[in-house]
């Protein structure tokens, strides 16, 4: 995709004496007023110009970047925004924020919904993996974490703010008035941007070497890889803050412009290694000239610099690669700070995913230089030192760190479990492999979280090669950076190509939420569903049960209404069981009274329980689905560890609170920016909400969301709250089912009665169960103690007589029990005994009735002359059916034909020739 000239000559570039030229290197094109300029400037093709000299007429910060920009801006007219959050909850098709129009995708540049002012400028914080590997190796044109200035008008058909003349006078009277770079050196370099579902031409502003911006020009959307023109075209600049304080510093790295202040702090935490700054100057230019592709190994980008900077390679990889650790530590902790302090939960779904990457590749780092107990100090430092300006950080502070904490707690865990897992995976690869696939390193790192440096070490042990690519978290990350959108049912697009020709159904559910009756004239019928002009039935979503009732007409005539469906469109189909209105008659409904107040009282509990468990656990309690049903519901929220019982007693004490102080619950229709300014992004506890206009469902100082749902008109009509059971669907995921009002019981009665049928067996008083319980259970444990005595008596009694019956195959003795205790500790019992004596021994039983289980234990000695307990017992199931397996020293499973002592040493000795290949003596 290319544009025309046309499309990038502007009467600016005219006025100011601008020529268009190509780049020799890249072969891309260009505007300079530099006649003698045959270069676009920008890396790769250009080194750093500006490394170690003072061409900015002022020095500036992060801070001071940020200032300077939006100053300049808001003098210009420019309303100054406050920034997003950098987890884009308010889209479904992204998780994170990685530019700052992502703040405006796809609800303000499609039209759906007006921007908060216009126009508008914003520093909005962006998290980035695409690059993720190349942190640090560039010096700083590469971070996971970064500002982005945005100046952004948008211009509607009727209105126009400014466009590219104007765009690009801003700019080139920005980097002038507040930096001082002199005109020959301001370059204009065209180029193509897309992202978001947008498209547009651009331009890449460079100067002494560095990109600073990037000014696009976003008018079309992007449909099957074709471009379809938007009726608003959208200013879009990406001014480069931390870049304008490196350039402005003219430091050896960015690093040192964003982290420079602190270093002293670092230096306490972390080893900072020492390094002339002049041997930095004369590094630090050569890294733009190379962009690590695919393949090209971090060894392989060393010596191309070496080679152009003339400092010797051995001297990058001793001072300088480790310096570049301590650079990516840096980038990634700051990223790490901003994700969990919005209340991500590390997992292997969604932006939890990419969270659990970041974390386990800066646990990795700070690993290889030997400081890994410092991960959690150096997160705290940037915490404390970004809360300045970003203050949800220090609000956020303890939950943030207990919640990494965990997660490093988890991934020891799991590197502990792993590497056994790993063993027994690539025995099985090498049958086939000389070489460990890319893709097992990835399936090994999605699966169980296995970091692909340790997998090699453990790969390097059983003699197989194993490559780890230098990209391989980009690889990773990129397949995690897009939600993907179930596709829409087939079924589902028949109905909506059928109605796209009806209006949209009025929702008299909204305007008389309390109303059970209604009429309405039939607009249309499709099979078995009814097409009404306004209806009270409440169709299924937002995790909300569909409405069931009733339709009559005429004199008789009557229909079950089982199910409604919102379409797309806003056509609202009644599915019905029964005969269908002819369309043009009137009918009238009656919504099912019990389930409509059941399912609205459960949906009103749903965000009082939300609101507590953000209370009792913390602010990273997000929802993370729901389901409202008549008898109960269930809240998934995000949380980093099991909920223990004192939670989730604290959780219904505080949601019944609620309900006992009768709080109204407020409904509203609210301009999206209004509710954004006023409620902030946990508005979006459901997920999107494609509007300009949203309904707003809030329990004044408890829990205000964007919902679409039926509620309750106060919390005291919901009635009490219980909480059923809890359960972990998934790593970071709790799930609490829970019943409101009358649906709690039949739970509470169940227990009632199995409280009361315990109470008779112990013929105790309801209130002395428990201590009854714990009597009963001391008598159990002497018991247990009792037969175990004698089950060990029992034991060397058997140990003694099975002794004496050996089979011995290949100078090692075999010996065979069939039990009928089903006791797994009491077949131990025996297989220890007859273990005591030296020699190689293998110990073969099959014991229980009912289910009939296999244990086979061979000693040390036994398996260096060959014998394999795994493999032995899958022989022998074999002959007896079940399955089995296991390790060398120990194999088990299950069996399915019965047989005695006898026929068991009959198999066992015709198996162990088979194995060993001996006859026995």
């Amino acid at each position: 995709m290319r544009f025309s000239e046309e499309v990038y000559s502007l009467e600016f570039f005219k006025e100011r004496d601008y020529v268009r030229k190509k780049c020799k290197v890249c072969g891309e094109y260009f505007w300079t007023v530099n006649l003698d300029r045959e270069v676009c400037g920008e890396s790769p093709c250009e080194e750093y110009k500006f490394i170690g000299r003072s061409l900015s007429k002022k020095k500036v910060d992060v801070r001071g970047s940020r200032e300077t920009f939006l100053k300049f801006f808001e003098k210009r007219d420019h309303t100054v925004i406050k920034p997003y959050p950098v987890v884009a909850r308010w889209r479904t098709d992204m998780f994170l924020t990685d530019a700052s129009i992502v703040d405006f995708q796809p609800f303000v540049t499609s039209g759906i919904a007006p921007p908060p002012a216009n126009p508008l400028v914003i520093s909005q914080p962006c998290i980035r993996l695409v690059d993720i590997d190349k942190v640090g190796l560039t010096f700083g044109r590469h971070l996971t974490i970064f500002e982005m200035g945005g100046a952004h008008a948008f211009n509607y058909p009727d209105r126009e703010i400014y466009w590219k003349e104007g765009t690009v006078r801003y700019y080139h009277e920005y980097v002038i008035e507040e930096f001082g770079i002199p005109e020959e050196e301001i370059i204009y370099k065209e180029s193509i941007w897309s992202g978001g579902g947008n498209a547009g031409p651009c331009f890449e502003t460079i100067s002494y070497g560095l990109e600073l911006a990037t000014l696009v020009f976003m008018q079309y959307k992007t449909l099957d890889s074709e471009l379809v023109e938007l009726p608003i075209k959208t200013v879009d600049t990406g001014y480069g803050i931390e870049r304008f304080a490196w350039f402005s510093q003219g430091t050896p790295s960015c690093f040192d412009a964003i982290y420079g202040e602190i270093y002293p702090k670092v230096e306490k935490i972390i080893p900072i290694p020492k390094i002339e700054k002049k041997l930095l100057e004369a590094y630090s230019p050569y890294t733009a000239l190379v962009t690590p592709k695919a393949g090209q190994t971090i060894y392989e980008v060393r010596r191309l610099i070496s080679a152009k900077s003339k400092i010797p390679l051995e001297i990058i990889e001793k001072e300088i690669a480790p310096l570049e650790k301590v650079y990516a530590l840096l980038d990634y902790t700051k990223s790490i700070a901003f994700i969990i302090s919005e209340g991500v939960v590390p997992s292997n779904v969604k932006v939890g995913y990419l969270a659990r990457l970041l974390i386990r590749k800066a646990y990795r780092l700070i690993e290889s230089i030997s400081s890994v107990d410092k991960l959690l100090e150096l997160i705290d430092l940037q915490i404390n030192f970004w809360g300045k300006d970003f203050p949800h950080l220090l609000e956020m502070r303890d939950e943030t760190l207990e919640i990494i904490e965990s997660e490093i707690n988890k991934f020891q865990e799991t590197i502990k479990r792993g590497a056994s897992y790993v063993e027994r995976e690539v025995k099985q690869l090498k049958n086939n492999y000389r070489e460990v696939p890319v893709e097992f390193l990835v399936r090994m790192y999605d699966e169980r979280g296995l970091t692909p440096d340790f997998v090699k070490q453990i790969v390097d042990k059983e003699g197989v090669k194993a490559s780890i690519p230098e990209n391989f978290y980009e690889l990773v990350a990129s397949r995690h950076l897009k939600a993907i959108e179930p596709p829409t049912q087939d079924w589902i697009k028949i109905l909506e190509e059928k109605v796209k020709n009806y209006p949209p159904t009025r929702k008299l559910y909204y305007e008389q939420p309390l109303e059970l009756k209604l009429k309405a004239k039939v607009l249309g019928v499709l099979d078995n569903y009814v097409i009404l002009d306004q209806t009270l039935f409440y169709p299924t979503g937002g995790g909300q049960a569909t409405d069931i009732g009733i339709l009559r007409w005429g004199e008789n005539n009557e229909t079950k209404v089982v199910e409604s469906l919102l379409l797309s469109g806003g056509v609202i189909l009644h599915k019905v069981e029964g005969p269908t209105p002819e369309p043009g008659t009137i009918v009238e409904g009656e919504v099912d009274r019990e389930r409509r107040f059941m399912l609205m009282r459960h949906h009103t509990a749903t965000h009082i329980i939300l609101g507590a468990a953000r209370r009792v656990l913390g602010k990273h309690a997000w929802q993370a689905g729901a389901e409202k049903e008549p008898e109960k519901a269930r809240l998934d929220i995000y949380h980093h560890k099991r909920l223990t019982r004192e939670d989730i007693e604290k959780i219904e004490r505080e949601a019944n609170k609620i309900i006992m102080n009768r709080l109204p619950v407020n409904i509203k229709w609210m301009d999206r920016n209004e509710a954004e300014k006023i409620y902030g992004f946990t508005l979006y506890q459901g997920g999107e909400v494609p509007s300009a206009i949203i309904r707003v469902v809030e329990i004044p100082g408890w829990d205000v969301e964007a919902c679409g749902g039926i509620h309750c008109t106060n919390t005291e009509d919901v009635g009490i709250i219980k909480i059923l059971k809890t359960e972990r669907i998934q790593d970071g995921v709790e799930r609490l089912i829970f019943a409101a009002g009358p649906s709690t019981l039949p739970y509470l009665q169940e227990i009632d009665r199995i409280v009361f049928e315990a109470s008779s067996m112990l013929k105790s008083s309801t209130s002395e169960i428990l201590e009854k319980i714990r009597e009963e259970l001391e008598k159990v444990k002497e018991l247990r103690k009792k037969v175990q005595s004698l089950e060990r008596i029992v034991a060397n009694y058997r140990a003694q007589e099975i002794s004496t019956k050996p089979l011995i195959v290949k100078g090692v003795e075999f010996y065979v029990a069939r039990e009928v205790e089903g006791d797994r500790d009491y077949a131990l019992m025996i297989s220890d005994k007859i273990m005591e004596k030296p020699g190689p021994k293998c110990f073969v039983i099959v014991y229980g009735l009912e289910k009939l289980n296999l244990l086979i234990i061979s000693n040390e000695e036994a398996q260096k002359l060959g014998v394999h307990a795994g493999k032995l017992a899958e022989a022998i199931s074999s002959q007896l059916g079940g399955r089995s397996g296991g390790q060398a020293r120990i194999g088990q499973g299950t069996i399915e034909i019965n047989v005695d002592e006898e026929e068991l040493r009959r198999i066992v000795d015709r198996v162990t020739i088979e194995t060993l290949g001996e006859e026995p003596i």
